[in-house]
Order: structure tokens, then C-alpha cells, then sequence
């Protein structure tokens, strides 16, 4: 034969591994594939609310090992693909773009209202099963726009009444000022606590947002110590709510603060200090003594970790997607979506399901006060 020939043989031969080592590789990636269940989590893990958004991940990462310690689900191990959305609606379609193309079966977030309402559309266009542990604009479920959105957590209408009512009945107030940080939830919020106090015949001596991120509010405090009311009602997050009541209780203003769960976290009592003490705030029901509650938080810190506000919230919402698949002996959305409308889960949060909308059923909010640096249910 001759040496062309031959040349060419021994050059073909090497494009046939060639190619026969690539489509191994095709082959056993789209093996490994199939054998893993991918599920997104999209928190802020940057920006003021990381601490927050790391807690929540955390514990949908604990989730997750301990499932696949169990052998997963369906003979497949579970994969958690963890996104920064900064809680920023912008950043979050992004997000949300990118998680979709990383063939993820389910979604657990978005954790702020903002960002979670504009990266609904993303999924529920290819078909994604999502549950917040955290967003509780009612719109996300009322206006029945989302067939697969679903929270572990009530919508803001239902703390919102709460709230009011505890301002009129048991702080008896009747002058109240409210102030929130203009995020689209947190005004919602404002402005139906302010709707409910006037119901109530309760003067609203000052309704006023103010921008986040501020060192300083002097203003405001100034302008509060004008006004005079009996209740302050704060709409927002701790950074701000921490630098408020400081600067109000320095110069002598005596008012209760209340506010919802975005404060009932650790971090808000430790930056704010002893000023923190008689703070309200409204959150889902005292679940400390659910033995499941304690397990989760016992792993957590084996860790160096803490559940932070939404870190139950979220394990709660994984345990459900767990569950769903288990059911449904499926990852189609539509599948899932039937087991948690129609079947109730143990998790760190009780027994939960979901009503026809996608808001949680076997949860609820109380009040809590920050009595001696912790918060203690209050008895009304």
C-alpha cells in the first residue's frame, strides 16, 4: 500500500475517535443529564439584603443534601442552581432567563416582591413551577395571572389587616404616622394599613416615603417629632428601620413602632441595639416548638448557620416541590401544581397546602415585640 494511502487511513482513522470520543461524551452528559433534577433558587446574596438572601439558600441547599443523602427523588439526585438577583426587578429577568435555560424543573424565590413580579412572566411562559417564601404582593395570586406561582407565606393583605387592627385595638392609637421606603410592596403595604386606620376613624397625621440607602434621616425625625402620633408604622427593611427608630429614641420620641415581617430578623435587633426594645412587627405564627422546626434549625447550625427571617419559609417550599415530584411521579409543572393544591406536607412551618390561587394554607401572622434583644409573641 502506499505511504498516501496510508496516510490517509491513519488520518481518517483518528477523525473516527475523534468523533467517536465526542459522541461519548454527548452521550454520557445527556446520561448524567437525566439523572439529576435541577431546581433554581434566585436571592439577593449581594447588595444590603444578603444576609437575608444567604439564610434563605442555605437552608434550601440543607434541604436538598438531606434529600440526596436519601437517594433523592425519583432515582435522581437533586441539583440546586443558586442566582444574585440583588432584589432588583432588572437584574431578576435576567436571572430568570438564565435559570430557564438551565433546564430547572422549579423555582424558589424570588425573595423580594419587586423582582419576583418582574420575573413571573419569564417562567410561567416556559413553564416553570415557582414558590416564594417571601413575596406577599397580592397580586401574585389574586389577579390569577400566575397559574404556577405559589408562597409559603400569606399575602400582605392579610398582615395588613392584621396590623391595623392590632393598632386600633390593642395599642389603641389615635394618631398614627406611616413611612415606607417607596419599593412597590412596601408602599402597597402602607397605603392599606393607612386605608384600614381611616376606616377605623383613626387620624393619619403623616403618610410619606422615603429613599433607601440614606445615612441620615433627619427630616423625617423632625418631622415626626411635629406630628406627635402615638404609633409609628414603618414599611421597609431593617437598614433603614434601624437608622429611624435610633435617631427617633436619641431625641426623645416615645411612639410605638410597628411594622411587618421584612424586620422580624436577628439583624435588625443587632444593628439597632437597645433602641430595638418595644418594636412590633408583624410575622407567620411561632413555630419553635414544631419538632421539624427544631430539626431544620439544628442542621442549620451544625453549619454555622441560621435560618434568618425566610430560611424556614423557603425549606418549607422545597419540601413541597420534593413532595410534588414524589406525587406526581413527575417534574412537569402541571403535575406538580396538582399535588400542592390537593395535598398537604409536613414541614417546619406545620402543614401546609395550597389554596386554588397558590397561597399557602396552615399559616398565618401574629405580633411579636423585641423584649430583652429577642422576639416574644405578644398576647392579645
Amino acid at each position: 500500500m502506499k505511504a498516501d494511502s496510508l496516510k490517509n487511513l491513519r488520518g481518517q482513522g483518528k477523525n473516527l475517535l475523534m468523533i467517536t470520543s465526542v459522541m461519548m461524551i454527548l452521550l454520557f452528559s445527556g446520561c448524567e443529564k437525566e439523572s439529576i433534577i435541577r431546581i433554581g433558587v434566585a436571592v439577593p446574596q449581594s447588595g444590603d439584603l444578603a444576609l437575608q438572601g444567604i439564610s434563605t439558600k442555605n437552608a434550601v441547599m440543607l434541604a436538598a443534601d438531606i434529600q440526596n443523602s436519601s437517594g433523592g427523588i425519583l432515582g435522581k439526585k437533586i441539583q440546586i442552581i443558586a442566582e444574585d438577583d440583588v432584589c432588583k426587578p432588572e437584574i431578576a429577568t435576567n436571572v430568570a432567563t438564565k435559570l430557564v435555560r438551565e433546564d430547572i424543573v422549579a423555582l424558589i424565590g424570588h425573595f423580594c416582591d419587586r423582582a419576583t413580579i418582574a420575573a413571573m412572566p419569564v417562567y410561567q411562559n416556559n413553564n416553570i413551577l415557582v414558590i416564594s417564601p417571601s413575596s406577599i404582593s397580592p397580586e401574585l395570586t389574586l389577579e390569577g395571572n400566575y397559574s404556577l406561582f405559589f408562597r409559603t407565606i400569606p399575602h400582605e393583605a392579610t398582615q395588613a389587616m392584621l396590623q391595623t387592627k392590632f393598632i386600633a385595638e390593642y395599642l389603641k392609637a389615635k394618631r398614627v404616622a406611616i413611612v415606607h421606603d417607596k419599593g412597590f410592596y412596601e408602599k402597597q403595604m402602607a397605603t392599606t394599613v393607612k386605608d384600614g386606620l381611616v376606616k377605623r376613624k383613626i387620624e393619619v397625621v403623616l403618610l410619606v416615603g422615603i429613599k433607601t440607602g440614606e445615612a441620615d434621616y433627619s427630616d423625617l425625625i423632625g418631622e415626626l417629632e411635629t406630628m406627635n402620633p402615638e404609633v409609628i408604622f414603618f414599611s421597609g427593611y431593617y437598614p433603614e428601620a434601624a437608622k429611624i427608630v435610633a435617631q427617633s429614641r436619641k431625641i426623645g420620641i416615645k411612639a410605638d413602632f410597628v411594622s411587618g415581617d421584612r424586620l422580624k430578623d436577628p439583624s435588625f435587633i443587632k444593628i439597632t441595639g437597645k433602641y430595638a426594645e418595644g418594636f412590633y412587627v408583624s410575622s407567620t405564627i411561632d413555630i419553635s416548638k414544631n419538632p421539624l422546626t427544631i430539626q431544620v434549625k439544628r442542621e442549620l447550625k451544625a453549619r454555622g448557620q441560621d435560618p434568618g427571617n425566610y430560611g424556614l419559609q423557603a425549606y418549607a417550599a422545597i419540601t413541597s416541590v420534593f413532595n410534588a415530584i414524589k406525587r406526581s411521579n413527575s417534574t412537569k409543572a402541571e403535575d406538580m401544581a396538582k399535588v400542592l393544591r390537593s395535598e398537604s406536607v409536613a414541614t417546619p412551618l406545620g402543614d401546609i397546602s395550597f389554596d386554588k390561587k397558590g397561597d399557602v394554607v396552615g399559616s398565618g401572622f401574629i405580633i411579636y415585640q423585641v423584649k430583652n434583644g429577642r422576639f416574644v409573641t405578644v398576647d392579645w
